[in-house]
């Protein structure tokens, strides 16, 4: 999962990202690392390895991993090029969902590049650069097919030229490609333009250490920052980039001394990568044995051959069947040979559907 972090300059975006790549360099039994110098990896927060890995005294546990990106550049006539122009482009298109931090703060000492805070004003600045950008796409794709489209023969180019022509209207009424209403045979063509506002959206509204701990109700501004995702069906999380600097830097004992401290059961960057997870309609099976547990990534919905295919391509090619049991069963049992004694492991075939927290032994020949 690769979730690209925006939003303009002086909220708070590079103070989270800061937060993020500490807490990659923290994560127990995953390296930090660094692809670029705006790449961070960190591990997914995920209780059930660490009481998986401790049954089976695993010499090693790998957890699934997310992958932020710091999209630079972003600023009024991006799109046109200015700030860093057409790279934060590519970035963006990169990504499997946005990130975008928008400041709920007040700070004498931060300037805003507006000279006021209104998040609505904000978040509606870039999602105008991007539209901007989505509209070139578009008109771009249109003018290689418009002389196919406008010949008789060829129906298929004529309708997506015609949906082409329905998408950049909306999009010229400054609304992201995410609302576009289609039909599932015109979706296949809108995907394939790979649209910048076409991705999902987490507003990650940045308040000040001060209003930690309070209602969210009761703090400014992050109010207008829900109205608006709202009103486009989008995520809101209320998070404090300087307190999840902070965090990231402590050992972990005091970092939870400190949550609690705020009556915070987590910090907000697990909660950011857990509403991540959800947004994109991601789970995670297990597999664990001595010599290692580990989480892997799958869609909602995915079969058992092709979840074994996330191991190795061979597992799915000679896909036999799936041995199956619930994490919290496998514990209770102590383990695999317990949970079969008892009956509480499952075989499953090739039409099984694997579900959040399926700890799977897939059976195999090739």
């Amino acid at each position: 999962m690769k979730l690209g972090v925006v939003g303009l300059p002086n909220v708070g975006k590079s103070t989270l990202f800061n937060a993020i790549t500490h807490a990659g360099a923290e994560a127990a039994n995953y390296p930090f690392c660094t692809i670029e110098p705006n790449v961070g990896v960190v591990a997914v927060p995920d209780e059930r390895l660490d009481l998986l890995a401790k049954l089976y005294s695993s010499k090693k546990v790998t957890p699934a991993i997310v992958e932020f990106v710091d999209i630079a550049g972003l600023v009024k006539g991006a799109s046109k090029g200015e700030g860093l122009g057409n790279k934060f482009l590519s970035n963006i298109r990169e990504c499997d969902a946005i990130v975008h931090v928008v400041r709920c703060f007040e700070d004498s000492n931060i300037t805003h590049v507006s000279n006021r805070i209104d998040p609505t004003d904000d978040i509606k600045t870039i999602t105008l650069e991007l539209i901007l950008a989505d509209i070139e796409a578009v008109d771009k794709r249109m003018d290689r097919i418009r002389n196919v489209a406008r010949g008789s023969s060829n129906k298929e180019a004529a309708a997506e030229y015609a949906l082409l022509e329905r998408l950049e209207r909306f999009l010229g009424g400054e609304k992201p490609a995410r609302l576009f209403e289609c039909t599932d045979e015109e979706k296949p063509f809108v995907d394939n333009l790979f649209l910048l506002t076409a991705k999902p959206v987490i507003y990650a509204a940045n308040i000040s250490e001060f209003d930690m701990g309070k209602p969210e109700d009761d703090i400014p501004f992050v109010a207008e920052v829900k109205k608006y995702a709202q009103s486009e069906g989008s995520e809101v999380l209320v998070i404090c980039a300087k307190t999840e600097e902070e965090l990231s830097a402590m050992a972990p004992e005091d970092a939870q001394m400190f949550l609690e401290e705020l009556g915070l059961e987590e910090s907000g960057l697990n909660r950011l990568i857990k509403k991540s997870y959800s947004l994109l309609g991601l789970i995670s099976f297990l597999t664990a044995g001595e010599k290692e547990t580990r989480a892997w990534t799958i869609v909602k919905g995915t079969k058992a051959p092709q979840a074994a295919g996330k191991i190795h391509t061979d597992f799915e090619k000679g896909f036999i069947r799936a041995e199956i049991c619930d994490y919290k069963t496998l514990l209770e049992c102590g383990g695999l040979t317990g949970a079969r004694e008892k009956g509480k492991v499952r075989s499953e075939g090739k039409d099984y559907v694997i579900k959040d927290g399926d700890v799977v032994l897939f059976r195999f020949n090739v």
